[in-house]
């Protein structure tokens, strides 16, 4: 506390409270905390059911610990679930190895924190054979050889980046993705972590353990053989170290990354890229195991950053960062040393001297120590149920359901898939969790409704085809039931696909009529005093069937509407598995085709509607990642009708103005191609 600016340190505790309400504004707060993490465990738990063999995922980073910060990204691993790794020989009784392969870690000339992986039985996957080499005598994984080969395995295109491919889904979401190996057995240069600590508990030290670790493909730059070693990965442990601090700990972790990114990665170009958030990470568990600071809370939060700054400058100073499970490893070995670890400890040195006072250089956070430094008397709560409304709440807790569930759009084996909903029904789930549940099961029941009514009008079979046709309309009713109010639309959908038009209208209509309503929360924006008086405090069945809607999602592999099976063709040459279509785009488009069945002046309505919604309407009502299929739905819309110019108008906005998220160019350049034929006119370069 010595080097604290008098002024500063005057009001401390005020201080740290005016930082605290300000990181559960930036951060979250220990309830939206709670949601994110609830509903990205239910995705784990379904990747267990649902995926057996190789592809058994585990999701990390700051995403996963419940992070939303700019830039924040998600982790990935993949590992094949029927490998395994073991420590010692005698470990190998404990596996059948008719049906598993086994692979001897093998650290004894590796550096600390890194290891050789020998491949002991011949059942193997093709792309594990590829990447074995020779190592004195021993058949031994390459990790260069393998992640070369596993780079761009699915349906991601990724750049190698460490053990990791990366890149931005869907222009947004940046993810770091892992092809690695799992071992059930804790090893045994990670042992410190059984000492008798004050933290983490017994608890989750044993959990920990008990769930073993991961080997990442990449060795480390010093050892002896740098492209055949593989590094111990704690990735699980860490999010189980995170999830089990308080509050006010998780919040100084946020400060930490908040303070890299805005100060200590601004202060030269050759400094900038020696600490990295895992530093920052590694940085507060020791502080929090160390117990430096007794009691964590909203009244000494800049205690414990202090707390951690301290310590990392001191890591600096002595070029020692040591590894939390593996304190040997030094994190800091190939990078901070030399004249660099030099500039880095004075640049460092200088923020220290200023005391508290360097973090008005965080613009984050600058305004909630300057309103306290100008107002000692500024009454601070920091109390949640007053600083958040159960509005946010709502909305936080639909929109991670819909990032959870996301990943489980195309499930594979929907009979599964069913029967793992039959049994979480019976499972203890908190309530975040059975939000998440009610949206993966109305995604189930909607593929498997599209699903059979193209399995059986294919037959002939007229009894088939009836029967087929009930239990679709039955399950797509049901979805629509526990679903959002955009659900309705599927049902819709189903109906223009059977040629039952009237009955497709009905529920574009009751559709219509709830998204009408002033307090319908819709891709977040929504009218809060509204939404309360509607739906406040009623049950999360009454809020989602009634007062939320969410943009469409249609499988590519699925076909929904014929109009759009070529755009569905062209994204999936291109590895984009669906599509996301706003859901007042794809109201009017369905309108606009049922009513072409019917009467021809409603038809027109509709489009005159969709065409005002692409002009004047994108702002609000049409995200930027779906603007590139909405215009292709207009110039669809406006090609049936005959009004050429208007349709090659809007075909050119979607290929050439919008960012192409849906990858369906080459549809759009066939269909622009075709108007510009069909008129004689000279084709023009649209690239």
């Amino acid at each position: 506390m010595e080097s604290f600016p008098p002024q500063i340190y005057d009001g401390m505790q005020h201080m740290s409270e005016s930082v605290f309400v300000g990181l559960c504004k930036i951060v979250g707060m220990s309830q939206q905390v709670a949601i994110r993490r609830d509903t990205w465990d239910f995705m784990e738990m379904v990747d267990i059911r649902m995926k057996k063999g190789y592809g058994i995922p585990m999701y990390s980073g700051s995403i996963r610990e419940g992070l939303r910060l700019v830039g924040s990204d998600l982790d990935c691993m993949y590992w094949p679930n029927n490998h395994r790794v073991i420590m010692n020989m005698s470990q190998t009784k404990n596996y059948n190895t008719s049906n598993t392969a086994l692979i001897l870690s093998d650290s004894s000339e590796s550096p600390p924190g890194f290891t050789l992986l020998q491949l002991l039985t011949p059942f193997t996957y093709r792309q594990v054979q590829l990447s074995c080499v020779r190592v004195n005598g021993r058949v031994c994984i390459s990790s260069s050889i393998w992640r070369h080969i596993m780079c761009n395995v699915g349906n991601l295109d990724s750049t190698v980046h460490g053990p990791c491919g990366s890149g931005i889904y869907r222009g947004s979401l940046e993810y770091d993705l892992a092809h690695c190996f799992v071992s059930d057995i804790w090893p045994l240069s990670a042992l410190r972590i059984l000492r008798c600590h004050s933290w983490p508990d017994a608890e989750v030290v044993n959990d920990i353990v008990r769930n073993g670790c991961h080997f990442v493909a990449i060795g480390h730059p010093l050892g002896p053989h740098e492209n055949e070693e593989w590094r111990i990965s704690f990735s699980r442990a860490e999010y189980k170290l995170v999830s089990s601090m308080n509050h006010c700990q998780f919040l100084t972790y946020g400060l930490l990354k908040i303070f890299l990114k805005e100060v200590i990665n601004q202060q030269s170009d050759d400094t900038n890229k020696l600490l990295c958030s895992y530093h920052m990470k590694t940085t507060i568990f020791w502080a929090i195991q160390q117990n430096t600071l007794p009691h964590w809370c909203s009244q000494n939060l800049l205690d414990g950053f202090w707390v951690c700054f301290k310590l990392l400058l001191k890591w600096v100073y002595e070029g020692i960062c040591p590894n939390f499970f593996i304190p040997q490893n030094n994190l800091f070995l190939t990078k901070v040393h030399g004249s660099a670890q030099n500039r880095l400890f004075l640049q460092l040195h200088e923020l220290y001297k200023k005391g508290l006072a360097c973090l008005l250089q965080c613009s984050s956070i600058r305004s909630y120590i300057v309103d306290v430094l100008y107002n000692p008397r500024l009454f601070i709560c920091t109390d949640e149920s007053i600083m958040r409304s159960e509005v946010e709440n709502d909305r936080e807790l639909i929109g991670e359901s819909i990032m959870a569930v996301a990943a489980y759009l195309f499930p594979g084996n929907i009979t599964k898939a069913i029967h793992m909903i039959e049994q979480f029904v019976h499972s203890p789930l908190t309530q975040n969790q059975v939000v998440a549940l009610q949206k993966f099961a109305v995604i189930i029941f909607q593929q498997t409704s599209f699903l059979l009514q193209d399995m059986y009008t294919n037959t002939g079979v007229n009894k088939q085809v009836y029967i087929a046709d009930k239990i679709s309309c039955r399950m797509l009713k049901l979805a629509a039931k526990f679903g959002f109010v955009s659900d309705m639309l599927y049902i819709a959908m189903y109906y223009n696909k059977t040629l039952r038009y009237k009955e497709a209208l009905s529920a574009v209509e009751m559709t219509k009529v709830k998204l009408a309503q002033p307090y319908i929360m819709y891709n977040g924006h929504v009218v809060r005093e509204r939404y309360t008086e509607a739906v406040g405090g009623k049950s999360w069945f009454k809020k989602m069937r009634e007062a939320v809607t969410t943009d469409i999602v249609l499988i590519n592999k699925i076909c929904y509407i014929t109009e759009l099976r070529s755009e569905q063709q062209s994204a999936l040459q291109n590895r984009e598995l669906a599509f996301v279509i706003p859901v007042f785009v794809m109201l009017h488009f369905l309108e606009f085709l049922c009513y072409r069945q019917i009467d021809t002046t409603l038809s027109q309505a509709a489009l005159d509607e969709l065409q005002v919604l692409l002009h004047h309407g994108r702002r609000l009502y049409i995200p930027r990642e779906t603007r590139d299929i909405s215009w292709e739905i207009l110039g669809i819309c406006q090609q049936i009708t005959g009004n050429l110019p208007a349709a090659l108008y809007s075909y050119q906005q979607s290929l050439i103005t919008e960012y192409p998220v849906n990858k369906i160019r080459s549809a759009t350049q066939i269909r622009i191609q075709d108007i510009v034929q069909s008129t004689d006119n000279q084709v023009l370069p649209l690239d």
